[in-house]
Formats: C-alpha cells, sequence, structure tokens
C-alpha cells in the first residue's frame, strides 16, 4: 500500500465497496451526529466523507484536530444509505469508515475560513492566499485557467505556429504604459526594462523569417490597477503572421478563439468562426459610445443633432448653435414604469461627473417630461418617430462635444441595459473593431501623437502620411471585444523604414530618434521585411469572462493588491545598502507633500 494514498478524495465509487483504502487530504469540515463524527476530506480532485465511529481512536483524533489540519486516513469503503447519498458529490455514493488516522499537519487557527468560500477582506485573502487558494471556487478557477491555456497552445499549433520564446531582460519601448526597470549591475548607470509586450522581437521574428510564431507571454507594465487589469505582470498570447493581411490575421484567429470559448463556455451560446462582425471604430463610438461595445446588449445609440436645431428645448438647442451633439438612448418598455426610474437615471449620470440626462419618457403613447414639453409636439412627434420608439418606451439625451456626449451615452446605454435586464448573460458575443484613428491631438501637450500602436501600418502607407492631414489617416488597427471587454489588439505592422520615419516624425521625432529609440527593429527593415501582423490576446481577461469572475484576482495565483503590493511576499521591500552600492543606485526619497 502507498505511504499516503492509494486513492484520491475525488476517486472512491461504489465500484470501491468493501475495499480497504488509504487517502490523505485537508480536514475540511467536521460534523458530531450523536458520538458518530462525520469529516469531509479534501484533496484537489474533491471530497471523500469519512466516518469516525463513536468512542474509537480515529474519532478522538480527529474530534481533537482543527479544520484545514493534514491527515492519512485508513478504512474501509462502504455504501451509503439510499438516503445518505449525495447527487452533488462524485464521490457521494459512499463513505469511508475510519480504522485509523495519521495526523501529517496539524493546523493553527485560521485567519479566513476555507469552506463555505464566505465575503473576507481582500487584505487577508491576499496576505494568505494559500488558504485562499484551497477555497473551492477560486481553485477550479486556477485550474480551468490551466486548462484554457492549454487548449490555446493546441490551437495554435493546429494553425500551424511554432512557440518561440522572447527575451525578459530587454530595453525600454512605448508601448503606452510605464516600463518596469532594472538596474545593471556591470553598465553603472544603464537599465534594462520588462517588457511590456513582446512587440519588436516578434517582429524580429519575422523579419528572421520564422512565418508564424506565437507564445503565451508574460508582460510587465508599471500601471495603476483596475478591475480588468492587474498591476506589475499579466498574460497574452502573443502572435505574429508574415505574408497576411489584416482579413487573413481575423479570419486565422476566430476558428481558434470561438473554439476555446465554446470549448469552456459550459453551454453558453458563442459567436461561430467565421461570424464575428467587424465595425469600425467611428461605428462603435456612434451606436455603442464604446470601442469595446457589449452587443448582448440591443439598445443602440443614435444621433439626433439635427432634431434640435431651432427646437423650443434651450438648452439643446444652445449646445447644437455651439457645436455640441445630441445622443440619443432608448430605453425600451421604461415609460411604462414610474418617472423614479428617469429620476434615479438622471442623479446617476451627476454622480458620474456629467451635468445629467435629459429624457422623454412615454407612456401610453404620450410623451412627457422637459424636453417634450418644450421641444414642441411636432418635433416631439418626428423624433420618436425616428428613433422608432413604442407607446410606452423611454429615451435618455447625452449632450456635449462628441468624445464627451459619446462617452455618457455609451455609460448610459450599458446602465439602462443592466437595470431593465436587457442583456442577455448567456451569450459570449465577439466582434472585431477595426479601422482605428492612426493618429489622436493631445490637448495637454499640444501636438499630434499616435492614437494606439506606433508600429501599425497607416492605411495609404507613405503616400499617405506625406497627403493626408494626419488627424484623418485609418491605421491597420483592430481589437477582439467580447461582452463589453477588449480582449485583445493588433495590427499589420509599418514595415518600410521610410514609412517608419515619417510616422514618428510627424510626432514631433526625428530619423535619430527612431534609429536611437527602435534601432534593432529600424535596422532589420534595411534588410528585406515581409508585410506581417499580428495581435495579443489577454489570457487573464479571457479566463476571467469564462469563468464568469468579475476581478482579475479570482483567476491569478497570486496577485497584487490595489496598491501593487504582494502581501504574501512583502514585495516590494526596501534593498540592502550593499546591493544598492554593487548597482550603482541611491534611493531618492520623495518630497513631502505641504
Amino acid at each position: 500500500m502507498h505511504a499516503y494514498r492509494t486513492h484520491s478524495c475525488g476517486e472512491l465509487r461504489a465500484s470501491h465497496v468493501g475495499e480497504t483504502v488509504r487517502v490523505s487530504g485537508w480536514v475540511h469540515r467536521k460534523r458530531d451526529h450523536g458520538g458518530v463524527l462525520f469529516v469531509d476530506l479534501r484533496d484537489h480532485y474533491g471530497l471523500t466523507q469519512i466516518v469516525a465511529k463513536a468512542d474509537s481512536e480515529p474519532l478522538r483524533i480527529l474530534d481533537g484536530l482543527r479544520a484545514e489540519s493534514v491527515v492519512m486516513i485508513e478504512g474501509k469503503v462502504v455504501a451509503r444509505a439510499d438516503e445518505a447519498i449525495n447527487p452533488r458529490m462524485e464521490t457521494g455514493a459512499i463513505e469511508l469508515v475510519a480504522d485509523s488516522v495519521t495526523v501529517l499537519s496539524s493546523a493553527a487557527e485560521l485567519p479566513l475560513p476555507v469552506a463555505g468560500e464566505q465575503d473576507y477582506p481582500e487584505d487577508i485573502r491576499l496576505r494568505y492566499r494559500f488558504l485562499d487558494l484551497r477555497r473551492e471556487t477560486l481553485h477550479a478557477n486556477i485550474v480551468k485557467r490551466t486548462k484554457i491555456i492549454r487548449d490555446m497552445r493546441r490551437r495554435m499549433e493546429d494553425a500551424n505556429f511554432t512557440e518561440y520564446s522572447t527575451p525578459i531582460l530587454t530595453a525600454s519601448s512605448p508601448e503606452g504604459a510605464r516600463d518596469f526597470l532594472v538596474p545593471s549591475r556591470i553598465h553603472a548607470g544603464k537599465f534594462y526594462a520588462l517588457p511590456q509586450a513582446p512587440q519588436q522581437y516578434k517582429q524580429l521574428l519575422m523579419v528572421a523569417g520564422f512565418d508564424r510564431y506565437f507564445q503565451i507571454a508574460p508582460c510587465f507594465r508599471d500601471e495603476d490597477p483596475r478591475a480588468d487589469r492587474l498591476p506589475g505582470e499579466f498574460y497574452q498570447l502573443d502572435l505574429e503572421m508574415s505574408f497576411v493581411t489584416q482579413e487573413d490575421i481575423w479570419d486565422t484567429l476566430e476558428p481558434v478563439m470561438s473554439g476555446v470559448f465554446e470549448t469552456f463556455a459550459e453551454g453558453k451560446a458563442v459567436t461561430p468562426a467565421g461570424q464575428w462582425p467587424r465595425i469600425p471604430y467611428s461605428e462603435a463610438m456612434l451606436k455603442y459610445g464604446s470601442d469595446k461595445p457589449d452587443l448582448r446588449n440591443p439598445i443602440l445609440i443614435q444621433d439626433v443633432t439635427e432634431h434640435f436645431h431651432g427646437s423650443g428645448f434651450g438648452i439643446f438647442a444652445s449646445l447644437v448653435e455651439s457645436g455640441s451633439v445630441i445622443r440619443a438612448i432608448p430605453a425600451p418598455g421604461a415609460g411604462a414604469g414610474s418617472r423614479k426610474f428617469f429620476d434615479e437615471m438622471n442623479n446617476w449620470a451627476r454622480s458620474e461627473g456629467y451635468s445629467g440626462l435629459g429624457y422623454i419618457n412615454i407612456k401610453d403613447g404620450v410623451p412627457g417630461g422637459p424636453i417634450a414639453k418644450n421641444h414642441g409636439e411636432e418635433k416631439t412627434a418626428a423624433l420618436i418617430a425616428a428613433l422608432g420608439l413604442g407607446p410606452n418606451d423611454g429615451v435618455f439625451f447625452a449632450a456635449g462635444k462628441e468624445s464627451q456626449a459619446a462617452k455618457l451615452a455609451g455609460l448610459a446605454r450599458a446602465r439602462v441595459g443592466e437595470l431593465l435586464d436587457l442583456i442577455d448573460k448567456d451569450r459570449f458575443d465577439l466582434c472585431w473593431i477595426v479601422d482605428f484613428p492612426f493618429y489622436e491631438y493631445d490637448e495637454d501637450e499640444k501636438k499630434l501623437d499616435f492614437a494606439h500602436n506606433p508600429f501599425s501600418m497607416p492605411q495609404g502607407g507613405l503616400e499617405a502620411l506625406n497627403t493626408q492631414d494626419p488627424l484623418t489617416l485609418k491605421a491597420f488597427q483592430y481589437d477582439a471585444v467580447c461582452n463589453g471587454f477588449e480582449i485583445a489588439s493588433g495590427s499589420i505592422r509599418n514595415q518600410s523604414p521610410e514609412a517608419m520615419v515619417k510616422a514618428f516624425e510627424l510626432i514631433g521625432l526625428s530619423q535619430q530618434d527612431v534609429e536611437d529609440r527602435f534601432g534593432g527593429l529600424y535596422r532589420a527593415f534595411q534588410y528585406g521585411a515581409p508585410p506581417h501582423g499580428g495581435a495579443a490576446f489577454g489570457v487573464d481577461r479571457v479566463v476571467m469572462l469564462l469563468c464568469g469572475a468579475q476581478n482579475l484576482r479570482e483567476i491569478t495565483l497570486f496577485p497584487m493588491n490595489q496598491r501593487a503590493e504582494d502581501l504574501l511576499m512583502s514585495a516590494p521591500s526596501p534593498a540592502e545598502l550593499k546591493q544598492l552600492r554593487e548597482l550603482h543606485i541611491r534611493v531618492v526619497e520623495p518630497q513631502a507633500k505641504s
């Protein structure tokens, strides 16, 4: 017999009845039933119910142990009585009558409970993450994450991609966030950077002739955390392809990602490969108020600016004359309820930092509210007809400069969809957002800047860079979106040295700047670079969606907290003076705020 176990705690079935077995695991729960002690013993694979008979040595030992102590139990498998069978447990048809118990490790008093999975303060959960990871849901999420990544790898290999590993210590690169810098001991005063993404290396692999690359890549960004982005490190399914158009990339990746979602969707509908909508960025911002729309929400935003020229509703009329826009957000069926819903939406908009939301509520075909009262009967009827509203619908209005109105309308669309329960939670709706702007104007710096990836190819190439207004240029840039989350970003790359220099010149950098900052890539492009493109899918976000989690910390083994601290390992921590001297650096304490 094995030293610790002949079977796992999730393995025993009715077919094992009568066998003497040995199992090991953690004491999950204990229940005293009139002198007979029932113990749920847990390991990675499941639970087995242990029975310790009255006045037995196993009962004495188990009764004296705290939950989460580790024990080895030997005994006989018996069938449960029909009324005691637990169909919710895979081992629910049997129980193990303990003949002997060996304590392998006693547990101290627990700082948080494992059984029951009660809500608990995040700092406690992260400080004692090894206990938190024993909880059923989190444990299952981590196992599911591993299976999802394995499935991604298999599908990429089946699509003729090969996995290559790229360096972790590299040079700083402009990927839209701060780098983590690593001081060099050998080269005094110089620093490596941890990669925000393997962007330049994977492009160099295409120049080197490897054609189809992928890896599950660790990426590092020194940025503020939020629910859908962890501080520090994250993982992405990174890929690159040679001699492809963006359509080739979409057609290649849709079967991979639809397949992954279908495998782990647990019965939820998934957008099939070949049917992902391809939505231009400008259309997404108009219809959904977001470049990561949740397509499960049936509400479509409409521009109604023209309806308010010369309107009797003076606020909107004045805004339109000054160049603002008006966006309408329908609220199907909301007019049948009370005015309270509309007032609460207005208050919500103010809490988000906006001046409010105008609205019309239609009850039994009669429009009400300040806008309907002042806009004019004919104009209100024309507006309602244009929006296709029914006799008991409502509609909200977001007004302001185009970007401001679009953002408020997008937030309102999401909130109305949730409050009216319009969102189908049993679907994974996937799409591509395409035709992103190549440049944007930075109001703070008063200069042109890249809107997204600086290594993307502008549509029209060098000629467009030389002849078009930069703010009208679109990029061969695309995002993949699922249920309101951006899960991937990618582009066709700018592999022309002349176009690369021109693209950076328009934001104020010289050819020398390009050579200094991106010397490896720029130099490689001088020696025959194939047209190439790729994407990176956020592994953490995909796993979060498939696990139904609301926060990335619920699908990550050892995450940091909201202050970018690892409470388990006490990182970051001060370096010793000897270490600082070896690295030729000195710590400069921040000045106290006055």
